[in-house]
């Protein structure tokens, strides 16, 4: 066999069955393989933007990395900015991007660029391959990488006459790396500050989101009295009724700020410090109050669970857990669509064990809202802050989860980064409901653009934040893509297509024609 036969053998066995795709030239060799391996499904998307954003998407909900088929340093430029989501995200990925021949890179073709320099930008492990026999080498130690530090993107270099190059025998699978133990010092230190009286929060992101570890977090609440916070852009949270409920930090640093005073301590689990998004004239960065104690109880590279467990067991926490949300499914509200009575339609309809890709920006709020106390749902979000994220996790999302109904709370000016998304949907027949928020503006820069201040914005200023001129018609552009769209003009047809869409398996798109958020 050859390299890639190799490398391909080496993946499967490491427990990597799927392959987001956008090859060229370098990676034939690579496509090759990937058509003869039995048990590895090979996913074509049309942008690289698409096949990272997938991959993110499917680590998200199966906790397991996908490979990605990328070329050379222009391909795998394009894929940097759902890269970047990812490994905010800290899923575990792997990125095999083909480069020329290795006799050839002497010649400066035009494609030649400082692809170990690209890659290193966004990548947690790094491999080169230098011959055949080293890529599935290379290719078991990507596998193991990519989930050490509790998820990180490994990215494997592929020249490509290491791909068509005779091969030994494949490399045999590695372990994968594991999570880091929780520091019985900080566990000691976090039970004894939740005793001292102060108000506390534990500020959950992360792996601390998922069921399990929330269900040990209100534990913990019931037993000291501990508010349970989210951070405002979590990867994955697992939320609705019957589960541990959490408070979901604003985005805006001011409401932010707000929302934080008062908290003496907070606990710091698999999340960072809260700091604003953005920088703005006269409004702070930090976040938590100036006199507000931070301690970390686990960090993302540790075993969350058991720092979550180990914190219970010396805090005696064996009751009921504390804020469990109850059912709670808001009147559904006739007339104009808005975010409020679109919210209320998707909590009445939203079937058990969804999941949502939220990339709605200015108007997700009210979905988010309603659907609280709605069926227990997967929430997934922009983790960081790279628009074009949304349609191509809700894209992986549904392959990593065949039977459940994935919904993607798509912003029009985001879906535009990654419209090709919709074509791959088509093409796998993926279970995804988009619903488009179409309100033919970037809405979040008119917010922003008031509050970082200066003078009023004049007729071409504001030009540069409108989507209106021309008006893009979303239900043509998906049916040119083989997907069935319809368009929503009123609450009432919303829900009429919301209900079907609910009930009836396989990729579609509801336009739905909302009114502006108030600026």
């Amino acid at each position: 066999m050859n390299g890639a036969q190799a490398l391909l053998h080496t993946l499967k066995a490491s427990a990597v069955d799927i392959c987001f795709a956008n090859p060229g030239t370098s990676e034939m060799h690579l496509v090759q393989a990937i058509g003869e391996t039995d048990g590895m499904r090979a996913v074509l998307c049309l942008y690289e933007g698409v096949v990272t954003g997938a991959a993110d998407g499917y680590a998200r909900m199966s906790g397991r990395p996908a490979a990605t088929l990328l070329h050379l340093g222009s391909g795998f430029s394009n894929s940097m900015a759902n890269l970047h989501n990812a490994r905010r995200a800290g899923v575990p990925l792997v990125n095999i991007v083909g480069d020329h021949a290795t006799y050839h890179l002497q010649y400066d073709a035009p494609l030649t660029s400082d692809l170990l320099g690209h890659v290193r930008l966004p990548s947690g492990w790094v491999g080169v391959a230098s011959s055949a026999d080293q890529l599935s080498t290379l290719g078991a130690e990507a596998v193991s990488q990519a989930y050490a530090n509790g998820g990180q993107i490994s990215t494997l270099i592929a020249p490509a006459d290491c791909s068509w190059n005779p091969a030994g025998t494949p490399a045999a699978a590695l372990p994968p790396a594991t999570p880091a133990a929780p520091d019985a010092d900080s566990l000691q230190q976090v039970a004894s500050a939740l005793g001292n009286g102060k108000r506390s929060a534990l500020l959950l992101g992360g792996r601390a989101l998922r069921e399990q570890a929330l269900e040990i977090a209100g534990r913990i609440a019931a037993a000291s009295g501990a508010v349970l916070l989210c951070e405002t852009f979590p990867a994955r949270l697992q939320r609705g009724a019957g589960r541990v409920a959490v408070q979901r930090i604003p985005y805006l640093a001011e409401q932010a700020q707000a929302f934080l005073q008062g908290y003496e301590q907070l606990i710091l689990v698999d999340s960072k410090a809260p700091v604003a998004f953005f920088a703005y004239p006269d409004k702070a960065s930090w976040l938590a109050a100036e006199d507000c104690q931070l301690l970390s109880l686990a960090e993302h590279r540790h075993d969350v669970n058991a720092a979550l467990e180990g914190l219970a067991t010396l805090l005696g926490a064996t009751s009921q857990p504390a804020q469990c949300q109850p059912p709670m499914i808001p009147p559904l509200k006739g007339g104009a669509l808005n975010m409020d009575s679109l919210g209320r339609s998707i909590a009445a309809l939203l079937p058990e064990q969804a999941i949502i890709s939220d990339e709605g920006v200015t108007n997700s709020a009210g979905v988010y809202m309603a659907t609280q106390g709605a069926a227990p749902h997967d929430w997934l979000t922009l983790t960081g802050g790279a628009i074009g994220q949304g349609l191509p996790v809700a894209f992986g999302a549904a392959l990593a989860c065949p039977q459940r109904k994935v919904i993607a709370l798509q912003a029009d000016g985001c879906a535009m980064y990654t419209n090709q998304a919709l074509w791959s949907m088509v093409r796998e027949q993926a279970d995804v409901t988009v619903v488009l928020l179409n309100n033919s503006s970037y809405a979040v820069l008119n917010v922003e653009l008031a509050r970082v201040g200066g003078s009023a914005p004049n007729a071409k200023t504001l030009s540069m934040l409108d989507l209106s001129n021309p008006v893009i018609d979303w239900t043509s552009i998906a049916r040119g893509m083989g997907m069935q769209a319809e368009r929503a003009t009123s609450a009432e047809r919303f829900h009429e297509l919301f209900d079907e869409a609910m009930k009836t398996p396989g990729p579609r798109l509801i336009e739905a024609i909302i009114e502006p958020v108030a600026t």
